[in-house]
């Protein structure tokens, strides 16, 4: 059996030689990655580059495709989409307790992502900023100790997002999974997390430590040494913006 120190020092996620393929093309090429625990983790990458082919291999929801390599990850993984898939047949509370029990504990969820007195609403009744709230509250009581997150906010109105942005930062303080989050917007990666990569042709083209403190402006000049190699590494210049 582990060792609590070992526990804390061994990666939550770790990818040794990891291909996916499909129809014959390569998505994921021997990719080496490991994410230390309660580590906040960035994914960018171009349309296609396969950001989501990987977060689905760690979640275990890839199991009819073609690949290779090593991967271990941990029991507890909560997955959060852009669509917050809430089932409409079901009201908040019943669709945050899917597949769990303790009612006080989707509860307590609901009260953290800020929807207090909305258990018995039905979806449709839910702007889109609060549906994902919902479905972070969802995450939350499964107790993750992974949370994968792809484009949860791609839906989003710009002030909203932010407004996401900065609960989800402030979950991730509270419960300390770690943290994968798939993501097209630099911004949005740099003022969120403490660690990007940039996929590029199937490997990690990228590894960026952001070493600001927490909370983050995207006006901060200080950022912008850190935007600019992202942008770079994924083949933007200043003719392209």
């Amino acid at each position: 059996m582990a060792t609590h120190t070992e526990q804390l020092t061994r990666p939550t996620v770790q990818l040794r030689g990891l291909t996916r393929s499909f129809d014959r093309r390569t998505v994921l090429d021997s990719i080496d990655l490991d994410l230390p625990p309660g580590q906040f983790t960035a994914l960018l990458g171009h349309s296609g580059s396969g950001k989501s082919t990987l977060l689905r291999a760690i979640a275990g929801l890839d199991h009819e495709v073609v690949g290779s390599g090593h991967l271990t990850a941990p029991e507890r993984v909560s997955v959060v989409f852009q669509d917050s898939r809430l089932l409409p047949w079901r009201r908040v509370l019943d669709n945050v307790l899917l597949g769990t029990d303790g009612e006080d504990k989707g509860r307590e969820a609901l009260v953290e992502v800020g929807l207090e007195g909305r258990e018995r609403a039905w979806p449709n009744e839910l702007s889109g900023g609060e549906a994902q709230r919902a479905a972070l509250a969802r995450s939350l009581v499964r107790e993750p100790e992974l949370l994968l997150a792809d484009e949860p906010f791609g839906a989003l109105d710009a002030l909203t997002r932010i407004k996401m942005h900065g609960l989800l930062r402030e979950l991730w303080k509270r419960h300390r999974p770690s943290v994968l989050l798939v993501t097209h917007d630099v911004d949005e990666a740099i003022v969120l997390a403490d660690r990007v990569l940039v996929l590029d042709q199937g490997r990690i083209g990228l590894d960026l430590t952001i070493d600001r403190p927490h909370p983050r402006s995207y006006r901060d000049p200080r950022l912008g040494e850190h935007r600019e190699r992202l942008l770079a590494a994924l083949g933007v210049t200043e003719d392209h913006r």
